[in-house]
């Protein structure tokens, strides 16, 4: 085992700490032992305990508590996240509940079992493992994030997930392409960014960048907003148009929602791929156009070209390089991200706030984490924003009797480790032991 995962133990009784350094020895774990808190505090200090199990009383005759107590604090103040059980002989629930609310993994009871010992020294190493490995990932993470920042212009882009991180990276590689792009994804997912990215990064990053929203428009406007219309076109062409395919002349054309667009609007959009021209409504004069094209959708059209809806043809033109933007809820590690950035800088989350956005569904994406959080802005009586002002579907409440109920049952399951039941209970173990101490629960220990 390696030294980060070594166990420090501070008991002034050498029979407790060589009892307890056998114990752990015969299971697996490495562990090193000192009498005084001085020591322990040094040890900690020097980076050579990755858990500790300390005793609450150091002096003869003392059962405070209090020594445990200012160890603790100590401990904490040298390394906030650094696994803490307390062992004594003298229980308090009171003083229990106060340091685990604290940080304190773990509180038992002398003489301990040493099935649960074990237990809780495996699972909390086990914890701290995964949290190592977890911050190695995220160091790498934004390592590599940072690297696609220094080299392409990510426009802002909030992200921390893999699968944002590669496809921004291929957005980013194929935007000097003179070529069609089809974002695909579901509505507020983002598409939107994504296109502004390939226009930064691309060769005509200097040139306008025009946004139509086909889905917005009805037909017979459509058209007339993309090629421009000419006076006398139609009833109510009272005046002559340009049209977004010439605005972006020079630049890229981002068209959303492009399966949205009517056949005659598709004919003539497929022209403007092949050829670069196109004649306004209403005109023969020919217009010649350069123009990047951008396209995105949130629906199926392979399926609309087996339906007849959509040309197979301009499938192909648009198509020829396709990126597909995940919904939120198969890239949940963007959702803080995102709710932070969408915070103003004087705002904050509630832990239990945080829990139920990362629990939520986000069926409407990122625009709905966006209006998730402008409402709990306008609602929240504090810059502390709390699960209630965010307006989501909050979990379902027992009532007390189901909740103590479920809490022993929890318990009982987990051998009566706290650490255990609280994470089968979807709960930290501060929070289960503030329910505990509601319900006057106690432990055998």
């Amino acid at each position: 085992m390696s030294q980060s995962q070594r166990v420090l133990i501070i008991d002034d009784n050498p029979g407790v700490c060589e009892a307890l350094e056998v114990l752990l020895d015969v299971n697996g774990i490495e562990a090193d032992s000192v009498h005084t808190p001085a020591e322990g505090e040094e040890r900690v200090r020097a980076g050579e305990a990755a858990l500790v199990i300390a005793d609450m009383n150091f002096e003869a005759d003392t059962t405070s508590g209090d020594e445990g107590v200012s160890l603790f604090e100590d401990l904490r103040s040298i390394d906030p996240e650094l696994p803490i059980i307390l062992l004594t002989a003298w229980t308090h629930l009171e003083q229990a509940v106060s340091l685990v609310k604290a940080g304190a993994a773990d509180y038992l009871a002398k003489p301990w079992d040493d099935e649960r010992l074990i237990t809780t020294v495996n699972n909390l190493l086990a914890l701290k493992a995964a949290r190592d490995d977890k911050r190695a990932v995220q160091a790498e993470a934004a390592a590599a994030q940072g690297q696609l920042a220094s080299t392409f212009e990510l426009c802002d882009a909030i992200y921390q997930s893999r699968k944002m991180h590669e496809l921004l990276a291929v957005a980013a590689r194929v935007a000097k392409a003179d070529v069609p792009v089809l974002i695909t994804g579901p509505n507020g997912a983002g598409k939107g960014k994504i296109a502004e990215i390939i226009q930064a990064n691309s060769a005509v990053a200097d040139g306008p960048f025009v946004t139509v929203n086909a889905g917005a428009l009805p037909d017979e406007l459509l058209e007339a907003e993309l090629f421009g219309v000419r006076v006398g076109a139609f009833t109510g062409a009272d005046r002559s148009r340009e049209g977004r395919f010439a605005a972006a002349d020079g630049g890229t054309l981002f068209l959303d929602e492009v399966g949205n667009l009517s056949s005659a609007g598709q004919m003539k959009l497929l022209r403007v791929l092949q050829t670069g021209e196109f004649e306004p409504i209403g005109s023969s004069t020919t217009q010649r156009v350069s123009v990047r094209v951008i396209s995105a959708t949130n629906s199926d059209l392979n399926q609309a070209v087996a339906e007849g809806r959509f040309r197979e043809d301009l499938l192909y033109r648009l198509n020829v390089i396709t990126l597909d933007v995940a919904p939120l809820a198969e890239r949940k590690q963007d959702i803080l991200p995102l709710a932070e950035a969408f915070l103003a800088p004087d705002w904050r989350l509630s832990p239990d706030a945080s829990e139920l956005l990362m629990g939520h569904d986000w069926p409407g994406n990122v625009r709905e984490l966006q209006n998730c959080l402008a409402r709990a802005r306008l609602l929240a009586s504090s810059s502390v924003i709390g699960p209630d002002d965010l307006g989501l579907p909050l979990p379902p409440r027992l009532s007390d009797e189901e909740e103590a109920n479920s809490i022993r049952r929890a318990l009982s399951a987990n051998q009566g480790v706290v650490a255990r039941a609280a994470r089968s209970l979807n709960l930290t173990r501060q929070a289960l032991y503030r329910r505990m101490e509601k319900y006057g629960i106690e432990t055998d220990s």
